[in-house]
């Protein structure tokens, strides 16, 4: 039988491994979103192409038992925040993992200026100083929907520092108005 605590891979690698496309793509895909391995970005892969297979069996029904199944697809992707409202099969297809990685909470934290590089937001999001929606969020790979709030625990040493910076450079500002 086996545990049902058993741990499976929630990735497909690829078929081959030596191609040297793939393997640059990879690692720019890597570098840019700074995912910590290979395996965060073929996971992403896994749960596009699960995204894809499923709207292409879609598209082989016919329209009108499609309908409600259709809804639903693009309900979830909008509220992932990786589709508009009105979107419709053909935008689903036409998704890359690209739209995935940057509703990544490590992107998400980069790209609202909470962190100055990429690898900072990792290093914030697994030091407890994140917060998704008025939670403490420790996965980088945590996918952040359309509605959540990504902003620093306010008891963060991030916060401190900030307050500092800011008095001594009012300070700063305030004697050189003076002289």
């Amino acid at each position: 039988m086996g545990d049902p605590k058993r741990q499976r891979k929630k990735y497909v690698t690829p078929s081959h491994p030596w191609q040297k496309d793939r393997l640059y793509e990879e690692l720019m895909l890597v570098g840019k979103y700074g995912l910590r391995n290979k395996r965060e970005l073929w996971r992403l892969k896994t749960i596009l192409s699960e995204i894809r297979s499923r709207a292409r069996k879609l598209l082989a029904i016919p329209e009108s038992e499609r309908k409600k199944e259709e809804e639903a697809l693009i309900r979830r992707l909008y509220i992932m925040g990786v589709l508009d409202k009105n979107a419709v099969l053909d935008d689903v297809l036409n998704l890359t993992v690209e739209d995935l990685l940057k509703r990544r909470l490590q992107t998400v934290v980069y790209e609202k200026g909470l962190a100055k590089t990429i690898n900072q937001a990792r290093q914030m999001i697994v030091h407890r100083h994140i917060m998704v929606s008025g939670r403490i969020v420790t996965a980088p790979g945590y996918i952040v929907k359309r509605d959540d709030v990504v902003e620093i625990h306010p008891r963060s040493a991030y916060i401190k520092l900030q307050k500092t910076i800011e008095e001594a450079l009012s300070g700063i500002k305030e004697s050189e108005s003076a002289a």
